[in-house]
């Protein structure tokens, strides 16, 4: 962008959007509310996963980390860095609680591609050695919201992707 000031986000209703740590939902509606006298606009977020609905500001869109599904360009970059391998740092030897810190953090992002980073990393890592319960509930989570989001992307079903996934990892 050439502007000195990003504009912000806007969304509409019925469009499907990445919310951080939950995954992929649906615009189901933009409403106002009064909070403390003051009329504050919001996206009403469902999330598909759980039917959860989120109240988003839409002053506070890029605070919150809201974005679009990615595009194909991304997908291509998601599939290179879960296939990646060589750049292994020595995640074996640092200590269970430390990686599941690093990881949340990278899935606090809502970077998909952090995101497919923390999958790729605790998959490499459970080839060698049993992941603690943490790190299990962290790479379904992993797996999870990067299933939601290439399913959409690619416009292809869930389990189509949980497959390509499997056989990256199985390799």
């Amino acid at each position: 962008m050439s502007g000195a000031r990003e504009e912000p986000m806007t969304f509409k209703v019925g469009e499907k959007v990445v919310y951080p740590a939950h995954g992929v939902g649906i615009i189901d509606s933009i409403q106002t509310r009064v909070i403390q006298g003051k009329a504050q606009t919001f996206y009403m977020l469902r999330i598909l996963d759980n039917d959860m609905t989120i109240m988003i500001p839409t002053d506070n869109v890029a605070a919150v980390g809201l974005r679009r599904v990615i595009g194909k360009d991304m997908v291509s970059k998601v599939y290179q860095i879960l296939r990646e391998r060589k750049k292994k740092k020595p995640v074996d030897q640092q200590t269970w609680n430390r990686r599941y810190r690093e990881y949340t953090e990278k899935i606090k992002t809502g970077s998909v591609l952090e995101i497919a980073t923390v999958l790729r990393d605790l998959s490499v890592l459970k080839a060698d050695k049993e992941l603690s319960f943490g790190e299990r509930k962290m790479l379904d989570l992993a797996r999870n919201l990067l299933v939601k989001e290439l399913s959409i992307a690619k416009a292809h079903p869930e389990e189509k992707i949980k497959q390509e996934l499997e056989q990256i990892f199985s390799q």
